[in-house]
């Protein structure tokens, strides 16, 4: 489906469930939920803490919908409630544990050992995001991992996209500089 189908799609979604159509507001989620938990791990680096964002997300959703001006694209939107909800349970937390990788992480690797140097380096790689400043590590997810163009981040975070952009060249230059070792 491409993005302006997508968008399309997801208008209507939010119109009907403005409307009250609580098979709509469903959808609405079960298109957006995997987005939500992975833009919550990467920001917060705790899978019980995603969990928690993405549910606090959800409950949230249905009660906030209604002020969705509609000025920007619902996922837009979207994006700016997951990372406030994620920043603000890690104020609370002050944690920053990081994620554990997964088997589909490895799933690429051959070989027992390399598997186990691509885990180290991966764990290594989250604990690396996890450290970063919440205005470098934010700029981050969105652009690195989960693909937002300048803009669309920029729109996110609520900041111009030459500060985006500036914010995303620190983080990049400081992981850089944190994953020098494994690279030899």
């Amino acid at each position: 489906m491409t993005d302006e189908r997508g968008a399309q799609v997801d208008r209507w979604l939010v119109r009907k469930a403005r409307e009250g159509e609580l098979g709509a507001y469903e959808e609405l989620i079960r298109r957006h939920r995997d987005r939500i938990y992975r833009i919550a791990l990467r920001i917060t680096g705790d899978p019980a803490d995603a969990d928690d964002v993405t549910q606090e997300v959800v409950i949230q959703l249905w009660t906030t919908l209604s002020g969705f001006a509609g000025g920007s694209a619902f996922t837009t939107w979207l994006y700016r409630v997951v990372v406030n909800r994620s920043l603000d349970l890690q104020r609370r937390a002050r944690r920053t544990a990081p994620d554990e990788p997964t088997d589909d992480d490895l799933a690429s690797v051959a070989g027992p050992e390399r598997s186990v140097v691509a885990g180290e380096e991966l764990r290594a790689g989250l604990e690396a995001i996890a450290r970063l400043p919440d205005t470098q590590r934010v700029p981050f997810v969105l652009c690195q991992i989960e693909g937002l163009s300048y803009a669309q981040a920029a729109a996110v975070t609520k900041v111009s996209e030459a500060t985006l952009r500036g914010r995303l060249a620190r983080a990049r230059t400081t992981l850089l500089a944190e994953m020098r070792s494994w690279s030899a």
